[in-house]
């Protein structure tokens, strides 16, 4: 469709007990005097729409989108997303500044009987962009636990000694299915692909209160619904270099029925040529350095969406640059 454009989008920031001011360094505006944990970069979430800023498109949310573009907007292999009038993907940028709770997302099927017919499981990845030293996330557990065990932990306090601690640096990526007992610790900067997803399941948030003395709200009994026992002492994954040459270097970081992540790392100027030829949308992302996608110049850290029905496109990358290009497979 001739219509069809690269759109980039206004973030919506969040704040959160947790966050800071670090999303400053990545050109988001905050206002003066308070802490922001995350910028929704692109979503379609009732909790937070964001906005098109550019061209014919401008002011429309991705809901809209869907309605108006229809397939043409997520492709082929994003139908279900059609039926059910969900666009499939959001992506955030998060600033820890504090631990996040530990927690665990639902998968599809749990959301949508749990939850609402309108909300989806959540799988999500990491991307690390900053982390200070001694930095880590917790993914899993440290060893073999039943769901009698774990409540008894959770009951006695003692559940941090039972969690598996992974350090996190700059350059970094995890892919956090659904049912993965996890948490985001303080010092960490990072972006994340996530399904189209607002759910969480806390079972402990570090004895923290906001303002008023009140502890955040825990739910322990859908997160012992969900939890995968299974997910012990894992570590980071590597890399899968799909392509490698003195200008570039293209790598696989993660996999999901829900989309799929590369990250692109140019060493010298290059024209990079795609296309999105109607399977599927594709979100890229700076991660370092700029790029231009068809005449729209992209900064650290943005995103913009190439809707699925655009064509072949350029992407004109400077020298020592780094991208992330998401799709569904």
């Amino acid at each position: 469709m001739s219509e069809l454009y690269p759109l980039i989008f206004t973030p919506i920031l969040k704040q959160y007990l947790w966050g800071g001011r670090n999303l400053e360094k990545l050109g988001r505006v905050i206002p003066p005097n308070i802490k922001v944990a995350e910028s929704w970069e692109i979503s379609s979430h009732a909790d937070g729409m964001t906005l098109v800023s550019n061209g014919h498109f401008a002011g429309k949310n991705l809901s809209e989108l869907l309605t108006i573009l229809g397939v043409d907007l997520v492709g082929t292999r994003n139908l279900w997303a059609l039926e059910r009038g969900i666009f499939p993907h959001l992506v955030k940028l998060l600033d820890a500044e504090d631990n996040l709770s530990i927690q665990v997302h639902p998968d599809d099927d749990y959301a949508r009987e749990h939850v609402s017919d309108t909300e989806l499981g959540k799988s999500e990845m990491w991307v690390v962009l900053d982390a200070k030293p001694e930095a880590a996330v917790i993914f899993g557990f440290s060893e073999e636990l039943t769901t009698e065990t774990f409540q008894g932990l959770i009951e006695k306090g003692t559940l941090e000694r039972s969690l598996n601690y992974i350090k996190v640096k700059p350059g970094d990526h995890l892919c956090v299915p659904p049912g993965t007992l996890h948490a985001i610790l303080k010092g960490v900067l990072l972006a994340e692909i996530q399904q189209n997803s607002n759910t969480t399941f806390r079972v402990y948030d570090w004895g923290r209160t906001d303002d008023h003395g009140r502890a955040r709200e825990l739910h322990i009994a859908k997160a012992l619904d969900v939890i995968n026992f299974q997910q012990v002492n894992e570590q980071l994954p590597k890399a899968k270099i799909i392509d490698k040459n003195e200008r570039f270097q293209r790598e696989l970081l993660c996999v999901s029925p829900y989309f799929t992540v590369e990250r692109l790392t140019f060493y010298q100027n290059f024209e990079y040529f795609g296309e999105c030829d109607g399977s599927s949308l594709e979100i890229w992302g700076v991660v370092y350095g700029c790029a231009e996608i068809e005449g729209l110049l992209m900064d650290q850290v943005g995103f913009t969406l190439l809707p699925a029905g655009l064509g072949k496109f350029s992407l004109k990358s400077k020298a020592n640059s780094q991208l992330l290009r998401v799709y569904t497979s």
